[in-house]
């Protein structure tokens, strides 16, 4: 066998890291933005795919057949995402000759839509709730078989994409429509399902797997029940919600739905339980899932291999009385977005990227070496972070440490928020519903707010400082070039997140630093390794990672957070330092873009009045749709782009006239 894997990031290395294992050779294809990615570097070979949007590269289905003719590929694993669920994938590839690693395009076709599936699930006696699709406006016509609150799903994929909670009908419209095409965008299908919702329900899901000789056994369940906004966040094995009578329930069914359409390869039949543990069929993602490695430390089953085996024709090579879940596992996502200002996405350069290590902890992600970027075409998934212990609570405590060593600087991530949520009495006593998140986000970020100020101050202060006095080799400064105008001043200013702060100072050389403080003289030392840098204070040492950015602020990492330093003396660019979509505090009537994407909507014409709130444009990052809002009544004097335009971060998109 060789394998071209059609997909990018996490999924493409952790499918070539089997592959390694199993001695094939490997192929990657690539966009011009992931030309220096480690998936395309780490492979034996690589094929670009030519032009600038998803549906010229990795959706397009005669590019990908080409790259592994041209390469002698004669199988292709698809990952998640992308491709993996389109039927006409998997023809194409046996039209081809090339083995898909991957289920038939029947069984993608009876279940990867959510309406045949369901079909399914009711004939085999499997509960599902209420539920109709098709376009937007026979939607609109035939919402009242539903009733509700409903919820909104593209028909055709899963993820959370496009995904809306409607309680009312004037709210059904514009969510219909903007969650077709969402789909459309995403997964190249418009149509839209809606079903029943259930208040307060949990997501929990089971891994399926099986050959092409019949057999069919299941891997257990993952807890999904951390979302926001319909995207997982946190996923657990085994879920600490089920009964051992309802998990085997459970169980039982996911093995026959999949059966019941001669399913063969990994697959994953989602639930959703109610407080009573009475449990409803979702949907089935008919592919290898983000979260497959929880399953994989709870069970010692490597799922891709399985995959490639079952690909080649191989039985398989356990029976459902010969697995058992050993241990618990906690996976947490992590991603390239701000949850201090909305969750907005946040593409853009890593100026230092430093991944946890240890026993009992795995990462999954797109191995960033050092410095590298995230690009706003693509997902905001940076990787994954997974621990695992004896207990739930060993799983817990190893991943809070876990995250304070993850390290990723330039742009922002949700590191601190998922540390935070897995602290919170909330996860620990295990009271998280799909919902909760959203409901409690305000208390949430309180939570996350307050964590960061228990931190205490001098830390990140005295590493800052103590890292804008290093003298690099490669420099030949002297030490009082480094440390700037106050060389001999006993107080020098320093801002830390924006807010002033000063120390006695007795004495400031590169690597120590002598303060005094309540009349008692205070020594702060550095020391450095390969792995981390270390403040000695007091005795004690604290571990941290400190970079300068471009315009001379320094980032410093320490027990989880991230802390910006700056020295008063050290000149640099004025920059706005925050600000919302659509909002610049110096200018109202200049708005901006929140970050670089695409313009996929402009809801106003040049001359139209506007007022405060109101959605003016619809900017595309990460495959979310971010809204524009106007920052004061006004009339439009000017737009500067389009439908279809790309912008830069900052970008001038609206000249608002606040007078008239």
């Amino acid at each position: 066998m060789k394998l071209l894997i059609a997909n990018r990031g996490e999924i493409a290395l952790r499918i070539q890291k089997t592959a390694r294992r199993m001695s094939i050779p490997v192929v990657a294809v690539y966009s011009h933005h992931d030309r220096d990615a480690q998936h395309v570097l780490q492979a034996g070979e690589a094929v670009l795919l030519p032009g600038e949007n998803l549906s010229e590269t990795y959706l397009n289905i005669e590019a990908v057949i080409a790259a592994a003719k041209k390469t002698g590929a004669n199988a292709i694993h698809p990952g998640y995402g992308f491709l993996s669920e389109n039927p006409l994938f998997s023809e194409a590839c046996e039209r081809e000759g090339i083995t898909f690693v991957g289920p038939s395009a029947a069984s993608v076709r009876a279940m990867g839509n959510k309406i045949a599936a369901r079909e399914a699930a009711v004939k085999l006696g499997v509960p599902v709730t209420t539920g109709v699709t098709g376009a937007p406006d026979y939607l609109l016509a035939n919402y009242d078989k539903v009733g509700f609150p409903m919820l909104i799903k593209a028909a055709a994929g899963g993820g959370g994409k496009g995904m809306r909670i409607v309680r009312t009908p004037g709210e059904l419209g514009q969510a219909l429509e903007n969650t077709s095409r969402e789909a459309l965008n995403y997964f190249g299908d418009g149509t839209v399902y809606i079903e029943q919702f259930i208040e307060g329900p949990r997501h929990i899901e089971f891994q399926v797997l099986g050959d092409k000789h019949g057999n069919m056994v299941h891997l257990f369940e993952r807890e999904c029940s951390a979302q926001r906004r319909h995207q997982k966040i946190i996923e657990e094995a085994p879920s600490p919600a089920l009964t051992p009578e309802v998990r085997k329930k459970m169980g039982e069914s996911a093995v026959l739905l999949a059966s019941s359409i001669g399913y063969y390869s990994a697959g994953t039949i989602e639930f959703l339980v109610d407080k009573d543990l009475n449990y409803y069929f979702l949907e089935m993602n008919t592919r290898i899932q983000v979260e497959h490695p929880v399953t994989e430390l709870t069970t010692g089953v490597d799922l891709v291999e399985e995959q490639i085996r079952i690909a080649n024709g191989e039985k398989l090579r356990f029976k459902q009385s010969g697995l058992v879940q050993k241990g618990h596992a906690i996976e947490c996502r992590i991603y390239a977005e701000d949850p201090f200002n909305n969750f907005m996405p946040s593409p853009g350069k890593i100026h230092l990227y430093r991944e946890p290590a240890g026993q009992h902890i795995r990462v999954d992600s797109m191995e960033i070496k050092g410095k590298g970027v995230i690009h706003s075409a693509f997902d905001p998934m940076i990787g994954k972070l997974i621990t695992r212990g004896e207990t739930r609570e060993d799983a817990r405590g190893l991943m809070i440490h876990a995250l304070s060593q993850f390290v990723v600087q330039g742009i922002q991530t949700n590191i601190p928020f998922l540390s935070g949520l897995v602290q919170h009495d909330s996860f620990i006593r295990n009271a998280i519903t799909t919902r909760y998140i959203d409901d409690e986000l305000d208390h949430l970020i309180g939570h996350v707010k307050t964590l960061k100020a228990s931190v205490d101050p001098r830390i990140p202060l005295l590493a800052g400082l103590l890292e804008s006095l290093k003298i690099k080799d490669e420099k030949k400064d002297s030490v009082w070039q480094t440390i700037g105008y106050w060389r001999n001043l006993p107080e020098p200013k320093l801002r830390l997140d924006g807010q002033e702060h000063q120390l006695n100072f007795i004495s400031i050389t590169p690597g120590k630093i002598k303060i005094r403080e309540n009349n008692a003289l205070t020594e702060a030392l550095l020391r450095e390794d390969d792995s981390a840098s270390y403040l000695i204070l007091d005795g004690l040492s604290y571990s941290f990672h400190a970079c300068a950015d471009e315009k001379g602020v320094i980032t410093v990492n320490n027990c989880g957070f991230q802390f910006q330093f700056e020295r008063a003396d050290m000149a640099r660019p004025e920059h706005v330092d925050v600000f919302n979509a659509g909002e610049l505090q110096t200018d109202l009537s200049k708005i901006v873009s929140p970050m670089p994407g695409k313009v996929i909507k402009v809801n106003v014409p040049e001359g139209e009045k506007v007022y405060k709130g109101q959605v003016l444009l619809v900017v595309e990052a990460m495959k979310m749709e971010n809204n524009v809002l106007s920052p004061a009544d006004g009339l439009i004097k000017r737009l500067y782009v389009k439908e279809g335009d790309t912008v830069d971060g900052s970008a001038l998109l609206v000249n608002l006239d606040t007078t008239s």
